[in-house]
């Protein structure tokens, strides 16, 4: 019985030490929007309240065990994100992007975004402001129909990649994307404006319009490399650029 209880007691700290790294994790997933953390701390909960319950020494054993799995989970979903996603913007990045080129087949375009004058914006709003357009951007890049997938290829730079579909069958996307994204006004609020008597500064309101460029190319030989046709994509964005901005090419 002694071994028993000690057997217990064991299990009673680990399932505690599990419990709190869970109440450790949990600040993190919040911040992420994952739902493994919420879980985990519920099963340790559930764990510490049968132990006191009564001496459920197998129901612990389980709980802990599935609380040993969650944690697992979510060390490798870290590792995941920081090794393939976007921190700020929480697309998947280049890495993401290259392992994908492995899996296409022979019908496929991909498309680069670049956003207008992002320098120029970045120079008068700041860096702070600058980041909440690449994320705003993304965001409306995650709705393209058309199996689109979307990946931050660097700064302002962005690939779209349309498994079987060529850059015509793209394009009408790709269109729609950059409408949608030249009509949403994008508001600063400027809590440093010109200043009343006592000194206080009065809150402003700026209203721009951010407008992308995209060059689209789609694969046209069984030779071809993505790397190639991302090459052929870049040329199509500088053509892009060079004819006003604010459009799709080919």
């Amino acid at each position: 019985m002694e071994a028993f209880a000690q057997v217990n007691q064991g299990f009673l700290a680990f399932s505690a030490l599990f419990f709190l790294l869970s109440l450790v994790n949990i600040g993190k997933s919040l911040n992420s929007n994952e739902d493994y953390a919420f879980f985990f701390v519920l099963i340790n909960i559930f764990v510490l309240f049968f132990y006191m319950k009564s001496d459920y020494a197998l129901l612990i054993l389980i709980f802990t065990f599935f609380s040993v799995l969650f944690f697992i989970f979510a060390i490798l979903k870290d590792f995941y994100a920081i090794a393939y996603l976007d921190e700020l913007t929480g697309l998947p990045g280049r890495r993401a992007l290259r392992e994908e080129f492995l899996k296409l087949g022979d019908n496929y375009s991909i498309a680069m975004l670049d956003i207008d004058f992002f320098k120029k914006f970045n120079d008068k709003y700041g860096h702070d402001v600058g980041d909440q357009v690449l994320k705003m951007v993304a965001g409306m890049m995650e709705r393209t129909e058309g199996g689109a997938r979307v990946y931050r290829y660097g700064g302002e730079e962005f690939t779209i990649l349309f498994p079987g579909k060529n850059a015509r069958e793209a394009y009408p996307f790709l269109e729609e994307l950059r409408k949608r994204i030249a009509s949403r006004p994008f508001i600063i609020r400027n809590d440093k404006g010109r200043k009343k008597k006592d000194g206080k500064g009065i809150k402003t309101r700026e209203e721009v319009r951010i407008t992308v460029s995209i060059g689209v190319a789609g694969k046209t030989s069984n030779a071809e490399s993505p790397e190639d046709v991302i090459k052929r994509a870049d040329k199509a964005l500088y053509r892009a650029k060079k004819k006003g901005r604010n459009c799709v090419k080919f």
